[in-house]
């Protein structure tokens, strides 16, 4: 029970770090000199960092220990949100990259430390749970961040989250003498950015886990980086209003990780889970899409949390079928492998649904689109299992 409360307090701090810029981008783009749709690019250094750092995180992981590696994340991605505030193009970058470098190890080093202390018939479940991290780091980015922001402004915003990430990453320093038991100083192997790569790739269901999570990643991020402006600028809502929405949505992807998980444990397996989840991911985004100025706030709202439980709600199942996959003791190693695969969907969507917006002006036809991908890979996730 500690493993999983410290790994689901990191996860979601972790994950405020990622999504606070994207809130108060509105406020800090003319400031720093760019428009607001540049946040797609902040967002794909993120995670090209981040798939750099997942990729890397296995031999860390087992020469460190798991909270050690977290609590270097938490730390250099607090760094890097205050970096955000000087409202430098090079330091905001620069910002970027740091908060994807404390990214991306946070879930290889949980599936480290859950993967041995987690029941094999609960793990889709329990992996779930700590997951929900996630979403709930964007509740509180949809919550806390407007508010903060309106109370100090923009820059007081992104540095109030990196105080909370330095202080989180020393709270855990107690746990690194429990948790991190197993850690071999002198373990070899694993030292270069292809070994979690080739390990993913050479086993045939790694590989189709972690291509399939590709066009998820990509929808899930494009929620993150944009429905809060969506909503401010295509439907006209205020950013309070809008910031509300965003946590309703992240809160729905809470319960959707929880519920997802509990089936793929009880009901189905994982594969067949993840088929079905993109095929929800895609008429619940089409269902956005086709919001207007004229619709009713709760009626956005039910759109936004239907897409938040489906799109937000897949990450569990997917890293218990990962971590279940792999060889023994290496569940840190492909987990970092198969997010690499993962990192990269994130990467490539925010920017890819940008360069839609800014050539269509047509917010609606860049989620149409993400939604149709996400449901051409729930039938080529069902085609696999066949």
């Amino acid at each position: 029970m500690l493993a999983l409360i410290a790994t689901l307090a990191i996860q979601a701090l972790a994950t405020l770090t990622v999504l606070a810029p994207p809130v108060f981008v509105g406020l800090a783009a003319p400031e720093i000199g760019v428009g607001s749709n540049t946040i797609g690019v902040f967002t794909a250094v993120i995670y090209a960092a981040a798939c750099l750092s997942a990729a890397l995180a296995g031999g860390p992981v087992k020469r460190r220990g798991a909270i050690r590696v977290s609590q270097a994340g938490l730390v250099i991605g607090g760094a890097g949100i205050a970096c955000v505030a000087t409202a430098s193009i090079p330091v905001v970058l620069l910002g970027a990259a740091l908060i994807g470098v404390g990214y991306g190890p946070m879930t290889p080093a949980s599936s480290h430390i859950l993967i041995r202390q987690t029941p094999p018939h609960r793990r889709a479940l329990i992996f779930s749970i700590k997951q929900t991290g996630v979403p709930l780091g964007g509740a509180l980015a949809g919550l806390v961040v407007p508010a903060l922001t309106l109370a100090f402004g923009w820059r007081g915003a992104a540095l109030a989250v990196a105080a909370a990430s330095f202080a989180l990453a020393v709270a855990c320093e107690p746990l690194h003498h429990s948790l991190d038991d197993d850690a071999d100083p002198s373990a070899a192997g694993e030292r270069g950015v292809f070994s979690s790569l080739r390990l993913v790739l050479g086993l045939p269901d790694l590989r189709k886990l972690a291509l399939s999570s590709l066009a998820y990643s990509a929808m899930q991020l494009c929620i993150s980086a944009f429905i809060v402006t969506f909503l401010t600028v295509g439907l006209g809502m205020d950013l309070v209003t809008s910031g509300l929405i965003m946590a309703a949505a992240q809160a729905a992807g809470v319960g959707g990780r929880i519920l997802w998980g509990w089936l793929s444990d009880r009901l189905m397996t994982a594969r067949l889970a993840l088929s079905l989840l993109g095929y929800a991911i895609g008429l619940s985004g089409a269902s956005l899409a086709l919001a207007a100025p004229t619709w009713p706030v709760a009626a956005v709202a039910l759109c936004a949390m239907a897409l938040g439980a489906v799109a937000l709600g897949w990450n569990g199942v997917f890293l218990a079928e990962v971590a279940r996959q792999a060889p023994p003791g290496l569940a840190g190693s492909a987990t970092g492998g198969a997010l690499a695969f993962t990192f990269l969907g994130a990467l490539a969507g925010p920017p890819l649904f940008g360069a839609v917006v800014d050539v269509t002006g047509s917010y609606r036809i860049a989620f149409l689109a993400a939604s149709l991908c996400a449901a051409l890979a729930g039938f080529a996730v069902m085609r696999g299992r066949r």
